[in-house]
């Protein structure tokens, strides 16, 4: 990287600190409907103060998507990804600082969805903007979509992709990534599990009753209890009849990248994050690497009753639970929906309802192709580091099906973006550190001159 350039970079990363304090500043809540317009168009005017052609996509029911492309030297076309939207800040009284203020702590820049994931399009810019400045223009053609639904699910990007499909076409595309690994080494997904989330409710009563009727009246708690309760076995098995029939086995590629990523020390660094002696059923090494192409069943949360500070002795008239379950490949989301309304029926439970809040299909690249290629290429040279290439992550994109079904586009996640394991996405005092920052710009702009041929 020459003198000039890395001087420039310099230069942005500095500037990375004004624009991420504005960008954390808007409180982006899409669960919410906060302040979505206002950061729509901070990100649009971000944009289009870089250099990008901008457009704000609209989608009935949705917050507007943002769209940007600039022209670059190079006809190869790079699509970028990116959500505005954040998750809810609660529970506030765990913040040890205001949640929209980007503060300063220990080397850690505090902010609600600063690592996820508004640093990683500040980082972009800053890259992109330290590559003008120098050359006048990028070395490839760029395209943006940035959406505003990403924490509730991406209800709206199948619409939005069958409405703007042709604008995401793309030679490469890359999806929002983290940082690097503990080691150094740049790290490369592949693909996302797969999502169903569903919500439960049962009503027992009209109203809630003296718990002193527990012998006469029926509980709605215990109901809803017993029916989560026959959706495992005793080994934590899932036991809905035909939840298993479509799973795919891991491939052999697979199976030998999971061998590549045993990594003892950052499971220790795990299980201190966590604060637990062991990760579940005692895994570790190749064994915990390989249970990512298992599925869940998690219950997110349970509601029901009196849950405030001291007693109250009441029977609740009504309950209800969140949860998701985790797909892997070729499991389909509607497909689970079915079995699991059949077997609620046919324990006896068809008075617990079932509502879909949001799904996703898995989705893997096959890392056989020519721009995941390019991209491990481009993380050994920046890194003299093998990449750290996860064939699956935990984790999941709603928006890969859309795209893959609806654009045919494929992409992956790769780093730049300085978060790391322990930012605390979704959780109180997220943040990113200070020293990542610059890294992460810099390898933004070594990946777009590296597939401009620079």
């Amino acid at each position: 990287m020459n003198a000039t350039l890395q001087q420039e970079l310099e230069v942005q990363t500095k500037e990375f600190r004004k624009l991420i304090a504005e960008y954390c500043r808007l409180e982006s809540v899409a669960a919410q409907n906060r302040m979505m317009k206002e950061t729509a168009d901070w990100v649009e005017k971000l944009l289009k103060d870089t250099g990008f052609d901008t457009r704000q996509l609209e989608v009935e029911g949705s917050p507007n998507y943002v769209y940007g492309t600039l022209k670059g030297k190079s006809d190869f076309t790079l699509l970028l990804y990116n959500h505005y939207d954040v998750q809810p800040e609660a529970p506030i009284e765990l913040w040890n600082s205001p949640p929209f203020e980007t503060t300063e702590v220990d080397g850690k820049l505090v902010a609600r969805g600063i690592c996820d994931n508004k640093a990683e399009l500040i980082s972009r810019i800053c890259a992109i903007r330290a590559l003008l400045a120098v050359h006048g223009e990028l070395p490839i053609t760029v395209k943006w979509i940035v959406e505003g639904e990403e924490e509730i699910g991406s209800v709206h990007f199948d619409a939005m992709t069958r409405q703007y499909g042709d604008l995401l076409k793309a030679d490469g595309t890359l999806w929002e990534g983290g940082g690097f690994n503990e080691k150094g080494q740049a790290a490369i997904a592949l693909g996302f599990r797969g999502l169903l989330y569903v919500e439960y409710s049962v009503d027992q009563m009209k109203v809630d009753a003296h718990s002193g009727g527990a012998h006469a009246l029926p509980s709605a708690a215990w109901r809803l209890v017993k029916a989560l309760a026959s959706l495992k076995d005793a080994n934590g098995k899932v036991s809905i009849p035909g939840f298993y029939d479509d799973v795919r086995e891991p491939t052999e590629m697979e199976k030998r990248a999971s061998q590549d990523n045993i990594d003892p020390e950052q499971e220790a660094r795990v299980k201190s994050m966590y604060g637990i002696e062991s990760f579940l059923h005692d895994r570790s090494g190749y064994d915990l690497e390989i249970s990512v192409y298992e599925p869940t069943a998690n219950i997110a949360g349970f509601l029901t009753g009196y849950t405030e500070p001291g007693i109250k002795t009441v029977l609740p008239a009504k309950a209800m639970a969140k949860m998701d379950f985790r797909l892997v490949p070729n499991q389909r989301p509607d497909d689970i929906l079915k079995k699991l309304r059949a077997h609620l029926d046919t324990q006896g439970f068809d008075d617990v309802q079932v509502k879909k809040l949001g799904d996703g299909d898995p989705v893997v690249t096959p890392i056989e192709g020519e721009f995941v290629q390019r991209m491990i290429q481009i993380g050994r040279a920046f890194t003299e580091q093998e990449p750290e290439i996860t064939p699956l992550v935990g984790g999941t994109l709603p928006l890969l099906g859309a795209m893959k079904n609806n654009v045919g586009v494929l992409g992956i996640s790769t780093s730049g973006n300085p978060a790391y394991y322990g930012s605390g996405a979704h959780a109180p005092n997220e943040h990113i550190r200070v020293k990542d920052i610059s890294r992460a710009i810099e390898f933004n702009a070594f990946m777009l001159t590296q597939l401009g041929g620079y």
